[in-house]
C-alpha cells in the first residue's frame, strides 16, 4: 500500500473516531431538537464528475482479469458471432449486477444506463437483461458442464495462489440437496416436490474449506436429493486431487448414504462420513451395542472443566412451560458402534451411533424419557466416535452456503422458462459468491503480521454475502478516465478498506 493511501486512510480513521467519541455514553441533545434534523435537500445534476455506487467492482474485475477468468470463459465458444459481446461479457455482467447490489435480471437495466459503471469496466456498453436471459437459453447440459469445468480451472489457479497451504489440509466435500421454488406455470421441467413445492431441485457440491459451490446441477424438482450424485462428487474428487489435496472427505446425510459407492470411494482412498437410515436391525444393534455407550462431549469447556458463562435467560422454553404446552427436552448425548456390511459392499464398515435421551413433559407433568438415534457410516478408523459425529454436524454449515445463494446473492433462483436456462443462471450467478472467495483467498499474508493476516483472510471468507458488499463493494467512487488511466476515487471510508487496497497491491 502506498504511503499516500495509508496516511489518508489513518485519517479518515481518526475523523471518525473524532467526530463519534462525543456520543460514546451518551450526550445532550442540540437545541432540544433530533439529530437527523438537517437543512431541506437541494438537489443537483453533476455536470462533470461521475461516479458510482459500488467502488468495489473494479478490484473484483482486476482480480478476475488476473487470474485469468475471463480468456476462459470465452472458450465456451457458445457464439457464432460477437456483437458485440464476447461469452464472458455476458457471463459477467450478471455475476457483477449481484457484486453491484443488483438482485434480478432486470436491475441489469441500471447499470447499462450508468455511464460511469460503463467506464469502470471500460466497456461502451453491456447486454441489457433479455439479452442475459436469451443467453441463458442457449446452454444445453454440455455446455452448463464446460462452463463449471472452466470456472474450476480458474478456481485451481486461485487456489494455488492463495496463501492457503492446501496440501497440508483435508478436503472436506459436502453434498446436499435443495429446493428451488417457483410460482410460473410455463417453466418447462419444474415439478411437485416432495414438500408440495412446485419447483426445481438442484444438487450441490460444495468445498467447506473455502465455503466455495464447486458443482451445481439443476434437476426437476421430484427428482430425489442424491440423484446423479456419484458423478459428480468423482468430478469434485478429481478437481481437489488435481488442486494438491492429498486428503479427501466426502460427507453427507442420510440420502447419501449410497452404499453402492462406498467399496469404490474406499479403495480409491476416500474417506466418507454419511449419515446413514434406521431400520429394525439398526435399532437391536444400537439397543445392545458390541461396545458400551459414552458420553458425547461437544464443547471443550465441558472436556476440560472451564467456567461456563451465565446464560441468558430461555425466554421460549419459559413461554412454552407458562403454557403447558407438549415439550421435548433434550438431557443427554451418547455414542457407541458396530460393524456393518451394506447389502451393496463387499466388506464392514464402521456404524457410529448417537444416542439422544429425550425428555417429554405436557402440562407441566413428565411424560418419561425416550431415546432415539442417530447412524453415521464411516471408514475411517482413526476417527474417535466424537470426532465422526462432530463431522457430520459440522456438515451442516453446508445449509448456510444454501442460504447464502438462495438469500444473499440470490444465485438459486429460476427466472427463465426452461431448467437448462435456469440451471445457467444458477451456475453463472453463484460466480458473484465465488469471487467473493476469491477474493479473500488471494489477500496477501506477509511473514511479519501473519496472524493477523491470516485471521483477516478467514473472516472475509466467512462473511455473508450482504455482508462483503457492505464492507467491500458499495464504496461510493468518482470514476475518472485520463489517457491511459483509469482511477476510482473513493468517496467514502470503510474500516475494511485496508484489507481492498493489500489485496490490490498483490494483485
Amino acid at each position: 500500500m502506498k504511503p499516500i493511501i495509508r496516511d489518508q486512510l489513518d485519517r479518515r480513521k481518526r475523523g471518525i473516531q473524532k467526530r463519534l467519541k462525543p456520543f460514546i455514553g451518551g450526550t445532550k441533545p442540540r437545541a432540544e431538537r433530533p439529530e437527523f434534523s438537517g437543512p431541506s435537500p437541494t438537489y443537483e445534476v453533476s455536470s462533470r464528475c461521475e461516479a458510482i455506487s459500488c467502488g468495489g467492482i473494479g478490484a473484483i474485475h482486476q482480480l478476475a482479469r488476473r487470474v485469468g477468468l475471463p480468456r476462459q470463459l470465452d472458450r465456451l465458444a457458445l457464439l457464432k458471432e460477437y456483437r458485440p459481446y464476447h461469452e464472458s461479457d455476458h457471463i459477467l455482467n450478471i455475476a457483477y449486477n449481484l457484486l453491484a447490489g443488483g438482485q434480478v435480471l432486470d436491475d441489469i437495466e441500471v447499470r447499462r444506463n450508468d455511464v460511469a459503471f460503463l467506464k469502470a469496466l471500460g466497456a461502451r456498453a453491456i447486454p441489457d437483461p433479455t439479452t442475459a436471459g436469451d443467453f441463458c437459453r442457449r446452454f444445453d447440459p454440455e455446455k452448463v458442464w464446460q462452463l463449471m469445468d472452466l470456472v474450476n480451472e480458474v478456481r485451481r489457479v486461485v487456489w494455488h495462489r492463495s496463501a492457503r497451504d492446501f496440501s497440508c489440509e483435508t478436503a472436506r466435500i459436502d453434498a446436499d440437496g435443495s429446493i428451488v421454488p417457483t410460482t410460473g406455470e410455463c417453466k418447462g421441467g419444474m415439478d411437485l416436490a416432495y414438500n408440495g413445492i412446485w419447483g426445481y431441485h438442484p444438487l450441490l457440491i460444495t468445498l467447506a474449506n473455502t465455503r466455495e459451490p464447486l458443482f451445481i446441477v439443476n434437476r426437476s424438482g421430484n427428482r430425489p436429493s442424491h440423484e446423479g450424485a456419484p458423478a459428480v462428487l468423482d468430478r469434485a474428487i478429481e478437481l481437489c486431487r488435481k488442486a494438491s489435496f492429498t486428503d479427501i472427505l466426502l460427507r453427507g446425510d442420510t440420502d447419501f448414504s449410497m452404499t453402492t459407492h462406498l467399496d469404490r470411494w474406499d479403495d480409491d482412498g476416500v474417506r466418507f462420513v454419511l449419515g446413514y437410515q434406521s431400520s429394525k436391525t439398526f435399532m437391536e444393534q444400537a439397543e445392545n451395542p458390541p461396545s458400551a455407550y459414552l458420553e458425547l462431549l461437544r464443547r471443550a469447556d465441558e472436556v476440560f472443566g472451564r467456567k461456563k458463562r451465565k446464560k441468558q435467560p430461555r425466554i421460549k422454553q419459559q413461554i412454552v412451560h407458562e403454557r403447558g404446552y407438549y415439550n421435548q427436552r433434550l438431557v443427554e448425548e451418547d455414542t457407541a458402534e458396530f460393524e456393518y456390511r451394506p447389502t451393496k459392499a463387499t466388506r464392514a464398515y464402521r456404524i457410529v451411533v448417537l444416542r439422544k435421551l429425550i425428555h417429554e413433559e405436557h402440562h407441566q407433568r413428565s411424560l418419561g424419557n425416550n431415546y432415539r438415534y442417530f447412524f453415521f457410516i464411516t471408514n475411517d478408523r482413526n476417527l474417535t466416535r466424537d470426532e465422526v459425529v462432530a463431522e457430520a454436524h459440522e456438515r451442516c454449515d453446508q445449509e448456510n452456503i444454501i442460504q447464502q445463494l438462495k438469500g444473499g446473492v440470490r444465485a438459486l433462483h429460476a427466472p427463465l422458462n426452461n431448467l437448462e436456462a435456469n440451471w445457467a443462471y444458477m451456475v453463472i450467478a453463484s460466480l458473484a459468491w465465488t469471487l467473493k472467495a476469491w477474493f479473500a483467498l488471494l489477500m496477501p499474508v506477509t511473514p511479519r503480521w501473519r496472524e493477523r493476516h491470516k485471521a483477516d483472510l478467514e473472516r472475509v471468507l466467512r462473511m455473508d454475502f450482504r455482508t462483503f458488499l457492505q464492507h467491500f463493494m458499495l464504496i461510493p467512487a468518482q470514476i475518472i478516465a485520463t489517457g491511459r488511466r483509469l482511477v476510482f476515487r473513493l468517496l467514502a471510508w470503510r474500516p475494511d478498506l485496508p484489507l481492498l487496497f493489500r489485496l490490490l497491491d498483490a494483485l
